[in-house]
């Protein structure tokens, strides 16, 4: 059966035969053979179609993203709901996407793990990217966010550091758990981000049941220029799964593809995942009722506290048609907002918009706007002009290339109407380097904690104490005093394991518990082989 269906893919691909020809349109006669001096060699330096073929193979490869390099992806479109809770959505925002009951808007959503390689298996515990572009009327608009609610961080000096410590060390190019909490014990507004992710949320059972969400705070801004804080979260209609350590290695041992694959068959046979895009408000200001500053990315805005609304839903229904040109160079940015979207003053979210569409630019090129799958629907028209790989598309219709500025009474481009008031927040006070007030680290680690179930709880537990385990005391000393802050009973159970667990433990992926006996495994039980 499977053969059969093999058999149909392909033929799914069948088309009337085309000629072959090199990238300057030339035909290719022989793709088998070099040129040669006869047919041993040596070959010679004019194999001009040979010398395209492998410079380009060569190049074929973008620097893989420095997080997030592991990803799938796949086409849709948007529907929007028309409403707010029992309000027209208008009230809040002006966005044209949402306005409408039932209007349609094309997206591009890209799944991605976010601290290994672009090939490392899909089963092991971190984060995981949930990054949806939006081709609007208005442009595009980029919701980047990720799988968990909340960061590790609240400050983006320190992003290169928090990635450091979770990627591979320098050296022996292992992931190591030591270097990890290191970095953790030293930082605890990452206390609950780390609840969640040694828990069974670390490992999302695939991306079609997994959630998502906007992570940072941002602002709706309405026609007169109101604004409300907003919080975004993509809840999956599939449900949420996920999986134990022990599930996730079984797993790994059969198929470390599996989440693409589970992806790109479902769609396939039509069977279309779906999300629904739900909204949190908060008045545009400080709250100083909350125990929490509403701009932290480290906190959840709890729904009992700040009711969750349907805005509209998400359908995937169309696989890339190459992996390449759609999936590894989608390019997206948190800066990327279309009118009625704005900006909080959340610290993170402004390191991330300089961050990301800089790395865009680094690893795909200055002009990767001009790449269809991050072309807006919208035909651009700008004065910006020249870089690597300009192919020049976003002229505007009636323009001179000759004025290539703007202002100009010669001719060029002008400047749009805006369709409503400027939103123009208030901004006052001395500049300075320091934490936020609210800083309550562990308040919600606890909650978090206390709300897991119990299996959950076990596997938060377990997970943590093997990887703390070969970390040196005063690490191990250090995380305990900081479990007990969030619960006495997460910190005890905690300190408990530590103590109970004979056994040294070894460095490898986090939450693994026998990663050095694996190493000794693999000489021990292989089967030798005579040399050829």
């Amino acid at each position: 059966m499977d053969e059969q269906k093999n058999e149909k893919s392909l033929h799914k691909y069948d088309q009337k035969e085309e000629t072959l020809t090199n990238q300057q349109g030339h035909p290719v006669t022989d793709n088998q053979n070099t040129r040669t001096v006869g047919n041993r060699g040596p070959t010679t330096l004019e194999n001009y179609d040979f010398l395209e073929k492998i410079s380009h193979f060569d190049r074929e490869k973008v620097p893989e993203r420095i997080v997030h390099a592991r990803g799938a992806g796949a086409h849709g479109y948007f529907e929007a709901y028309g409403t707010f809770g029992d309000e027209p959505i208008s009230k809040y925002t002006r966005a044209k996407l949402f306005q409408e009951k039932g209007k349609q808007t094309p997206v591009f959503v890209r799944f991605s793990t976010v601290n290994h390689g672009k090939h490392s298996p899909e089963t092991l515990r971190d984060p995981r990217g949930f990054a949806v572009k939006f081709y609007t009327e208005d442009g595009n608009w980029d919701l980047v966010g990720n799988n968990l609610k909340i960061f590790f961080i609240r400050d983006p000096i320190k992003f290169p550091d928090f990635v450091h410590a979770f990627q591979p060390d320098p050296v022996t190019n292992i992931q190591d758990g030591e270097r990890i909490f290191d970095f953790i014990s030293q930082s605890p507004e990452a206390m609950h981000m780390i609840t969640f992710l040694f828990s069974p949320w670390g490992i999302p059972a695939n991306y079609r049941e997994m959630q998502g969400s906007g992570v940072n705070t941002y602002k709706w801004v309405n026609v007169e220029g109101e604004s409300v804080l907003v919080k975004y979260h993509w809840e999956p209609k599939q449900g949420i799964k996920n999986l134990t350590q022990k599930e996730a290695e079984e797993i790994q041992g059969k198929n470390f593809n599996h989440a693409t694959q589970d992806l790109f068959e479902a769609i396939e046979r039509g069977d279309y995942p779906e999300w629904e895009l739900y909204v949190q408000v908060m008045s545009d200001e400080e709250h100083p009722e909350l125990t929490f500053d509403p701009l932290d990315p480290t906190k959840l805005w709890y729904k009992e506290d700040f009711p969750w609304h349907p805005v509209g839903k998400m359908v995937l229904n169309k696989n890339p048609d190459d992996f390449h040109a759609e999936v590894e160079q989608a390019a997206f940015g948190t800066g990327v907002l279309v009118d009625g979207l704005d900006f909080s003053d959340d610290k993170l979210l402004q390191g991330r918009t300089f961050s990301y569409s800089d790395t865009q630019r680094y690893r795909v090129g200055s002009n990767y706007l001009q790449l269809p799958i991050n072309k807006p629907k919208h035909k651009p028209a700008t004065n910006q002009h020249g870089g690597q790989m300009d192919f020049r598309t976003d002229y505007g219709e009636h323009d001179n290339p000759h004025v290539n500025y703007e202002p100009s009474l010669i001719a060029g481009l002008k400047e749009a109407e805006n369709p409503g008031k400027e939103h123009e927040p208030y901004v006052e006070g001395h500049l300075k380097r320091e934490p936020i007030d609210r800083t309550n680290n562990f308040e919600q680690a606890g909650e978090t904690y206390r709300r897991l179930s119990e299996w959950e709880r076990e596997e938060l537990i377990s997970n943590l104490v093997n990887t703390l385990k070969p970390c040196r005391e005063d690490i191990q000393d250090q995380m305990v005093e900081l479990f007990y802050k969030c619960d006495e009973n997460y910190g005890k159970r905690v300190e408990e394991g530590l103590k109970q667990k004979d056994e040294m433990g070894s460095k490898g992926p986090i939450g693994t518990e026998d990663s050095a006996e694996a190493v000794r495994q693999a000489e021990e039980i292989a089967h030798p082989s005579d040399p050829y």
